[in-house]
């Protein structure tokens, strides 16, 4: 069993930065993947990045490529989310997620469904 907790999130204009963690408790192996997600109203939960606990490869969605960073600390067992130069298009609530299957992939990691457990959600709210 896995949980995660994310926090960070908050009110900034556009332009402005947010750096959001995840922590998560029980155990992750080198062959887990563990991604965000965000979603709004009405929306389904939409793909934005992902990081490979073993070997760090991460991988993007377009529209966050060159803006936002997602790491990793073992020691802390927490991936995190560096958010610059935020737009309003970006106001969701953000979600961390651990997929613990073999490896398929990058592709793989960015549909919902092929993750086994979330965290509760933050609000990112960017403001014009």
């Amino acid at each position: 069993q896995v949980q995660l907790v994310e926090s960070g999130g908050g009110l900034v204009q556009a332009g402005g930065s947010l750096r959001l963690s995840c922590a998560a408790s029980g155990w992750i192996l080198s062959s887990h993947v563990m991604g965000w997600f965000r979603q709004t109203p009405g929306k389904e939960r939409e793909f934005v990045a992902h990081i490979r606990w073993s070997g760090g490869n991460t991988y993007y969605t377009d529209s966050v490529k060159g803006r936002f960073t997602i790491s990793r600390d073992s020691a802390k067992n927490s991936v995190y989310l560096q958010m610059n130069t935020l737009k309003p298009e970006d106001t969701a609530v953000y979600y961390c997620a651990v997929s613990r299957r073999t490896y398929s992939g990058s592709s793989y990691y960015t549909v919902s469904s092929n993750y086994d457990y979330w965290g509760q959600g933050t609000q990112v709210t960017v403001s014009s």
